[in-house]
């Protein structure tokens, strides 16, 4: 038992200075190459190995020749063991260079492959996970497009917008002050309602930089579903008498719901709005509201635009999109469906629309308790 303890106890001591070698070579290599790691890893195993051996060779005096065996053994063991290390090591190095272009294509815009051929299991990992990166960049790539084509149409849609009444504006204010203005009542009432659109599109702009700032504060309250779409159309009823559209509110269950009253009824005077403005004399605008069987509160508006065509339909919500048709005022800014989207979306709510016989329906689905 004592000798197996001395055995045990020099080969210890002759391991430990080769490891305590290694550590330090290993430290002073940290910067290098795969390659050299593992070759450094390789010599330290064998060289503790031998040193171990030694050391008990000393201490148990054994022959030369028995040493000179023992070494032969360990040198035989150390050319293989550098060699393996050293083939392990280019080969990683290898598969890790060939993901680094692999890599280097999809940061310039490009859409990441994963490199052929076999890899360990963390480089397959990592490239696993570089494609997942590759998709997530490009798709993030095509929703910057979109939003950046988004703003320079409502750069130039509300610049356009901004235009006209502040011109009407300028040429109705130099008539009343140059007194050739035939009836100064009407150029008045008519600057007025110019003013009042100008204030709703400012509100309209500053409302949209709260919701996308992600400002937008929101008050809870618990309200009847049915209280709520009945304010809303009351107070779209004299621009639907004005355009000679039915407003129909049938089948609006008194459904409770927790949302900030003052937001929703923004998002519902939005929706009657331009269903009233699209839909044609004579027309109908019908708004129902209830729980669906997931227990959401579905709440839509139907029009009779006649439809949208379905290339459109996706960019609805957008922030400055407007139909063909729409392109001028009183149609507004194209901010409208956009302040919906956020505004349910806030509620963590969400805003959809679809085609249906005759014009299409907009529908805002809430959580029971939003």
């Amino acid at each position: 038992m004592r000798d197996t303890l001395l055995i045990a106890l020099f080969a210890f001591l002759g391991a430990t200075t080769a490891g305590v070698l290694g550590a330090g070579v290993l430290l002073l290599i940290r910067r290098r190459s795969l390659t050299a790691h593992l070759a450094v890893v390789a010599a330290v195993a064998v060289t503790a190995m031998f040193a171990g051996t030694l050391a008990v060779a000393r201490a148990m005096f054994l022959s030369s020749h028995d040493l000179s065996v023992v070494t032969t053994v360990v040198a035989m063991a150390a050319v293989v063991s550098l060699v393996t290390a050293l083939l392990l090591g280019r080969w990683v190095v290898a598969r890790s260079r060939e993901l680094a272009l692999a890599a280097r294509s999809f940061g310039d815009g490009g859409e990441f492959a994963a490199p052929d051929g076999p890899a360990t299991a963390e480089l397959a990992a990592l490239s696993r996970e570089l494609e997942a990166t590759s998709v997530r960049l490009a798709q993030s790539r095509d929703r910057e497009r979109a939003l950046e084509s988004s703003r320079r149409e409502l750069v130039a849609w509300i610049s356009h917008d901004l235009r006209t009444p502040l011109a009407g504006l300028r040429a109705m204010a130099e008539a009343l002050e140059d007194g050739v203005a035939a009836e100064p009542d009407r150029y008045l009432r008519q600057m007025r309602t110019e003013v009042e659109r100008l204030n709703d599109m400012v509100g309209d702009l500053f409302e949209l930089s709260r919701i996308h700032a992600g400002t937008l504060k929101l008050s809870p309250a618990r309200i009847s579903l049915y209280d709520l779409v009945g304010d809303a159309l009351a107070g779209a009823d004299p621009l639907a008498r004005e355009h000679g559209v039915r407003l129909v509110g049938e089948g609006v269950e008194p459904v409770p719901v927790e949302v900030d009253g003052r937001e929703m009824s923004r998002v519902l005077g939005n929706l009657l709005v331009n269903a009233i403005r699209r839909t044609p004399a004579d027309g109908t605008v019908a708004v129902a509201a209830r729980r669906s069987s997931e227990g959401a509160v579905v709440v839509s508006v139907t029009d009779g635009c006649g439809g949208i065509p379905e290339e459109d339909l996706p960019r609805v919500f957008d922030t400055g999109w407007r139909g063909t048709h729409a392109r001028t005022p009183p149609a507004g800014a194209g901010l409208g469906l956009a302040i919906v989207r956020g505004i349910v979306e806030a509620h963590r709510g969400t805003a959809s629309v679809r085609n249906v016989r005759g014009g299409c329906r907009f529908e805002v689905r809430l959580p029971a308790e939003a």
